[in-house]
C-alpha cells in the first residue's frame, strides 16, 4: 500500500466517530449491512418511498425531502462534496445520480481510489424515466411491489393533475430563481427541463425561454426586466439566505417585474420543482395552486 493510499485509509478510521450534520446530528445507528451514501436528492426521495432506508447513513446537503432525510449526517452539496464529511461516513456504497451530478473531481478520484463502489441508474430525465428509476431501484432494494404501488400513484396523481376540465382560465408568465450552491450564485431557469415541465402542467408559462441554457446566471437585471414575469417562485435555499422582501428585490432585474409590483413572488422547495419523482402530480397541483394565488404587494 503507498504511503497516500495509507493515509486516506487512516483518515476514514480516524473519521469515523464525526459527521457533518445540518442540526448537530450523528450516526449512532449500529449493525448496517451496508453504508450507503446519497449524494442525489432524487435517490434519496425514492429511497424513502421504497422503505429502503435501513442502510442509509448520510445524503447530501440538497437531500432535503422527506423531512426524515434532514436527520441524517451531511456529506456537502453534491457537485461541491467534503472529503472530509464523506470519509466520515464511512460508506460502502455511493448512490451518485450520475458523472455529472457529482464533484470536485479531485474527491471523487479520492473515492475511487479506495474502491468504494459508486452506482447510479442511466435513465432519461423524464416522467418516464423517473418511472423506470422508481422501478429499477425497487429491483435493486429488493422493493419490487412497493415500485408498482409508488408509480402507479403517480399515475394517478397526474392523471388528476392533467385533468383539462381543471386546466385554469389563465396562463401566467413564469420566472424560476435558484440558487447555485456549487458557484454561491443566483440563477434563472429557462423553460428546458424539468421545472419548465412542470409549470406548464400547472398552467403556466416560462417567461425565460428555451434560447438560454438550462440556468442562466443573474448577472445584470435587463434579462429579467425584459422577461417581466407575472410570478417569480424562488427555491428554498436562495430564499431563505436573503433577509426578506427587500434583499430579493435587490436581486437584479426584480424590483422592475410585474411579479415584484403585485407582490407575487413565492418560496418554493427545490425538491419539489428541479426533479421528477414519486409527488410529481402532487408537486404540479402545488405549482398551480402558487401562480393562480394572489399577491401582496407593499
Amino acid at each position: 500500500m503507498t504511503r497516500s493510499r495509507w493515509l486516506v485509509v487512516a483518515a476514514v478510521a480516524l473519521a469515523g466517530a464525526t459527521g457533518c450534520g445540518r442540526f448537530g446530528n450523528d450516526d449512532t445507528r449500529a449493525g448496517h449491512k451496508e453504508r450507503i451514501v446519497s449524494v442525489s436528492k432524487q435517490y434519496t426521495e425514492i429511497l424513502y418511498a421504497l422503505g429502503a432506508t435501513d442502510d442509509l447513513v448520510a445524503v447530501d446537503v440538497s437531500s432535503t425531502y422527506p423531512p426524515e432525510a434532514k436527520k441524517l449526517p451531511t456529506v456537502g452539496y453534491h457537485r461541491a462534496l467534503s472529503a472530509e464529511g464523506m470519509l466520515a461516513a464511512r460508506p460502502t456504497l455511493i448512490l451518485s445520480g450520475g458523472p455529472s451530478n457529482i464533484g470536485p473531481e479531485h474527491v471523487v478520484q479520492q473515492l475511487e481510489s479506495l474502491r468504494i463502489p459508486m452506482k447510479y441508474w442511466d435513465v432519461p430525465g423524464t416522467l418516464d424515466g423517473a418511472r423506470q428509476l422508481i422501478r429499477d431501484m425497487g429491483k435493486e432494494f429488493n422493493k419490487v411491489a412497493r415500485a408498482d404501488s409508488i408509480v402507479a400513484a403517480l399515475d394517478a396523481d397526474m392523471a388528476r393533475a392533467l385533468d383539462p376540465g381543471r386546466a385554469p382560465a389563465d396562463t401566467p408568465s413564469v420566472a424560476i430563481i435558484h440558487y447555485g450552491q456549487a458557484m454561491n450564485q443566483y440563477f434563472l431557469i429557462s423553460s428546458r427541463g424539468v421545472a419548465g415541465e412542470m409549470v406548464r402542467w400547472a398552467g403556466g408559462r416560462m417567461a425565460i425561454g428555451d434560447t438560454l441554457a438550462g440556468m442562466t446566471r443573474m448577472a445584470s437585471p435587463e434579462l429579467l426586466a425584459k422577461a417581466n414575469p407575472d410570478v417569480i417562485l424562488m427555491t428554498d435555499f436562495g430564499y431563505d439566505r436573503l433577509a426578506g422582501q427587500k434583499d430579493i428585490l435587490a436581486l437584479p432585474g426584480v424590483a422592475a417585474t410585474k411579479a415584484a409590483r403585485d407582490g407575487r413572488i413565492f418560496r418554493i422547495e427545490e425538491h419539489d420543482i428541479i426533479y421528477f419523482g414519486p409527488r410529481t402530480g402532487k408537486n404540479v397541483e402545488l405549482i398551480r395552486t402558487l401562480l393562480h394565488q394572489p399577491g401582496h404587494p407593499e
